[in-house]
């Protein structure tokens, strides 16, 4: 099985790891393999267990995913994490943070208005 590289900076994907977890909880509840699976499949590359495990620990702590412990017929059981409503609060409030950071980086655009570079020459 080969690792799909990430499409950003791992230093960006770090920046977002919790954001991210929150997202891939908001349509389905997942085992922590399957994030993995999501974050892969959303460009993110496969999150190490060292880094997703203790984060999603620290999301429960916090509140905002809970965890459910489920039994398989053909292998061990699973612990499964779903989003709770502070976890959707608190995603709604970072992707909209993001979004603002998004909007302050873009360059501005000359406007009508404003004068040319030569024009205040």
């Amino acid at each position: 099985m080969t690792d799909v590289q990430p499409q950003w900076p791992n230093s960006w994907i770090r920046a977002v790891m919790g954001t991210a977890v929150l997202a891939v909880l908001a349509n389905q509840d997942l085992h922590g393999y399957a994030i993995g699976e999501h974050w892969k499949a959303r460009g993110l590359g496969r999150p190490k267990g060292g880094s997703l495990y203790p984060l999603l620990s620290a999301l429960g702590e916090e509140g905002a995913v809970e965890t459910e412990w489920t039994h398989s017929e053909r292998g061990p059981g699973r612990r499964i994490y779903r989003l709770t409503e502070p976890g959707r609060s608190r995603l709604a409030q970072e992707v909209s943070s993001w979004e603002q950071l998004v909007v302050t980086l873009r360059p501005e655009t000359p406007s009508a208005s404003s004068p040319s570079k030569e024009e205040s020459r």
